[in-house]
């Protein structure tokens, strides 16, 4: 039977044990938990994200202060922000949300982010650190997607997992993770020669390649546990990467909707505690 994953019940847990560990901190320090998200002014999608983290972060105990740029701001003006919230002791985390102005880019006002503040593990010393497997700070969605394999009793150690998709949000950390949990990783994307015929292999999959359906059914692995990051908008419904049919060939398998997603948002209240007890000089 395929254990179909319910990413939505999962991060409520995950929540709930980061609320119920911001309180204690909170209780000992006296000092409240404080986010920033730094966000394009009328940007629908940033906007409606922006307000599930504040529910999120809100239901932990974490103050949520939201910065808005204009659609004509400066990278000048948008690097002042983000040096200024990496500045500022009250706040513990920042999050930069794309898309960004015209003419910014992620990685411009990236750099001018504290490492130490780094709510979504973007800053290219965090990612280097996950390289070296001395991890601080993790992408949220990749850590999620372990997190969904570790609680499900997943058996990580010695298995040959692929993952398809090398971006620096979620391919390569995603790699990067299951390497220091011992398994044997091969990284595809778009371009790999005979992509199934890997894909075949994977007693664990991961795909984050943006192109809906690139996974079929008949590629996967029977009893494999496949993680779906993908995110695709087709004749206005939300799909992944993998055809669900898939799932009655897995082991373990997370939908689209309602799988990996819910746990994006679980992990960055997660990744908030973290940098929370390390400003205030508690134990991790």
């Amino acid at each position: 039977m395929t254990t179909i994953v319910d990413g939505g019940a999962l991060a409520r847990t995950v929540r709930e044990e980061a609320a119920a560990q911001f309180e204690s901190a909170v209780t000992t320090s006296g000092v409240p938990p404080v986010v920033a998200i730094v966000q394009l002014h009328g940007a629908e999608s940033a906007e409606m994200y922006t307000r599930q983290l504040q529910r999120a972060f809100g239901a932990a105990g974490v103050d949520v202060q939201v910065h808005e740029l204009a659609a004509d701001a400066s990278l000048d003006e948008a690097t002042r922000l983000v040096r200024a919230l990496s500045e500022d002791p009250a706040v513990h985390g920042v999050q930069i949300q794309t898309p960004l102005p015209p003419g910014l880019s992620l990685t411009d006002c990236t750099a001018a982010l504290d490492p130490a503040k780094d709510l979504d593990g973007i800053h290219p010393q965090n990612l280097g650190l996950l390289a070296q497997a001395q991890p601080s700070v993790v992408p949220a969605t990749p850590l999620g997607g372990l997190e969904i394999l570790l609680r499900h009793g997943v058996d990580i150690v010695g298995a040959h997992a692929v993952v398809v998709g090398r971006s620096t949000s979620v391919g390569k950390p995603m790699a990067l993770l299951l390497l220091q949990h011992h398994a044997t990783v091969t990284i595809c994307h778009t371009r790999t020669r005979d992509m199934g015929s890997l894909v075949a292999q994977a007693d664990i999959l991961a795909v984050a390649a943006g192109r809906p359906g690139l996974v079929t059914a008949a590629m996967i692995r029977p009893g494999a546990a496949v993680v779906d990051f993908g995110t695709n908008v087709v004749d206005g419904r939300v799909v992944g990467d993998v055809d669900p049919a898939a799932a009655d060939r897995a082991g373990l398998f997370t939908p689209v909707p309602g799988g990996t997603g819910p746990m994006t948002t679980a992990m960055l209240v997660r990744n908030a505690l973290g940098l929370y007890r390390r400003a205030i000089g508690a134990e991790i």
